[in-house]
């Protein structure tokens, strides 16, 4: 059956690709009424966006007949190239005439569909860019390069009318549609592209972000990726004076809430489900610029709970997984935690690898690389490749979730039945929070449906620059955080230093250490309790 499906599919593509390079679908997207740009958004509205280099540079400086001739251009460069974003980075004072003819000349080499230079995303993103610079990509032309200009502005976007609800991405998708709305607004006549854009837009957040406003996959860096695009499309709405669609500030609301949860609050990059290290302290600035602020009191969001004072933070996974289509970048690390000391990361998760369908990507996804507890070397998730993308196959449910938070004591509590139809048992994980005293207690149950026996391994992942030390009488382990000392111990079995890797920089990796747990369940309920202190 795999085999027949996976057959029709390839042939289904084949005729797609036919019909998209045809002359038939060019004259379908190239229908258009013929209207001018009325108006012209800000460049600096698209600055949570864009990566601005310090310097910025000189169309002058480059050859204008060489830039799309280098048929050796790596794929990354040439999404960077064909994306039109690097116009953000030039000199105002460039000449407009010698841009917009790299524009025309782009225009003529791509001016029907091509699946690398058509690319959903990368059209998407080229639309934003022409229209954003249109200071250096509009103003002062020709009236026949600007008749060139919106025809092809208005036959990309037609392009991804046609093609959004086939993008198997959703952040793409976004992407997409910011664009359609954004040329609706730009050629006011262009009503349709407005009421397209806005409808898709109410799909997307309906579909994706639950009754919260939190991303129904559970990721953080999601969370803020929507965060920015509804708070781009809302500023266009609000400088083009057009009245903004009520539901565009709702998400804006919530998923606001979302952000000062998951960072403002404690200013550290968290790493669960598919996060990494990021530089929001950028967009934190972006948000102040535009008069943006968030509040949340919560300690339980998304699945996560935050517990934190002035010195240390708390964190810790104990949500559902969500449904297998939100599962692109979901870990499977239930029960995971990690510590902030003093806004350093005491104990931190490994971090995920982005890049799909490679052996890092799916070992970051495995329970191996989070501070929780593996049975037999297996993760509490199973993922299957689909498509080049590793999905939930076989998931858990939290079977127990409760917290106490006082000033002088912390307490979370909770379970999942990840373990239950392999090995019969249940994962309990307790941890509690002395803050006079500054030790952390935990508890891992192994809770057994029967007597069968297996190995069991819990590790505790630390950063790259944090130094370990196991005491001669092996019973300790010690840990140098800058200027902080902090000592590991367990009751009843074997602690050790380990080697790994640690993907918390986005697409690479570096080695870290970790303190692992290790042992053989024999009790119906095994007890393994650790402490963790402030020396």
């Amino acid at each position: 059956m795999v085999y027949i499906a996976n057959f029709f599919h390839n042939i289904s593509q084949k005729f797609r690709k036919i019909y998209l390079n045809s002359n038939f679908y060019d004259k379908k997207i190239s229908k258009i009424i013929s209207n001018d740009l009325s108006y012209k958004p800000s460049p600096h509205l698209v600055a949570s966006l864009v990566k601005y280099q310090k310097k910025r540079f000189k169309i002058e400086d480059y050859i204008i007949d060489e830039i799309w001739n280098n048929e050796n251009i790596n794929k990354k460069d040439f999404k960077n190239l064909n994306s039109f974003y690097w116009f953000f980075n030039l000199d105002l004072k460039s000449s407009k005439e010698k841009i917009q003819m790299i524009i025309r000349n782009w225009i003529d080499r791509n001016h029907k569909y091509d699946s690398q230079s058509w690319e959903f995303d990368l059209t998407a993103k080229r639309i934003i860019a022409w229209l954003s610079c249109h200071n250096l990509s509009f103003d002062q032309s020709n009236s026949d390069y600007k008749e060139k200009f919106n025809l092809m502005i208005k036959k990309q976007t037609n392009h991804l009318i046609n093609e959004i609800s086939k993008s198997r991405s959703v952040d793409n998708k976004l992407i997409g549609c910011a664009s359609i709305i954004l040329v609706g607004l730009s050629y006011k006549d262009e009503k349709n592209y407005l009421f397209y854009g806005l409808d898709v837009l109410k799909k997307i957040s309906k579909a994706t972000l639950d009754n919260r406003g939190f991303p129904k996959s559970r990721n953080i860096k999601q969370l803020i990726f929507y965060l920015k695009y509804f708070i781009l499309i809302r500023e266009w709405f609000k400088e083009s004076q057009v009245s903004i669609p009520e539901y565009i500030d709702e998400n804006i609301y919530y998923l606001g809430q979302g952000y000062n949860f998951a960072w403002q609050n404690i200013n550290c990059d968290v790493l669960f489900n598919g996060n990494n290290i990021s530089n929001n302290a950028e967009f934190d600035n972006y948000l102040k610029r535009f008069g943006y602020k968030f509040r949340s009191n919560d300690y339980d969001f998304g699945g996560y709970y935050i517990l934190k004072n002035k010195k240390i933070c708390l964190v810790m996974d104990t949500g559902n997984p969500p449904l297998a289509k939100y599962t692109q970048d979901y870990q499977a690390g239930s029960l995971s935690f990690e510590i902030i000391s003093n806004q350093k990361k005491l104990i931190s998760n490994c971090g995920y690898f982005n890049k799909k369908n490679s052996k890092l990507n799916s070992l970051s996804k495995s329970t191996a690389v989070h501070n929780t507890l593996i049975i037999d070397d297996n993760s509490s998730c199973k993922f299957k490749n689909t498509k080049s993308l590793y999905l939930l196959n076989k998931g858990l449910k939290i079977l127990k979730r409760k917290v106490i938070f006082e000033k002088n004591y912390w307490k979370i509590i909770a379970s999942h039945d990840g373990y239950l139809k392999k090995y019969n048992s249940i994962h309990e994980r307790e941890i509690e929070f002395f803050p006079e005293q500054m030790v952390f207690i935990g508890f891992d149950k192994i809770i057994k449906k029967n007597n069968n026996n297996y190995k069991f391994d819990i590790r505790f992942h630390l950063e790259p620059n944090i130094k370990l030390m196991k005491t001669q009488d092996n019973k300790s382990i010690l840990i140098e955080l800058d200027d902080e000392g902090w000592k590991f111990t367990c009751e009843n079995f074997n602690i050790n230093i380990d080697n790994g890797l640690y993907f918390g920089n986005k697409n690479s990796y570096i080695e870290n250490q970790n303190i692992f747990i290790s042992g053989i369940s024999n009790n119906q309920i095994e007890n393994i309790k650790w402490k963790l202190e402030r020396i």
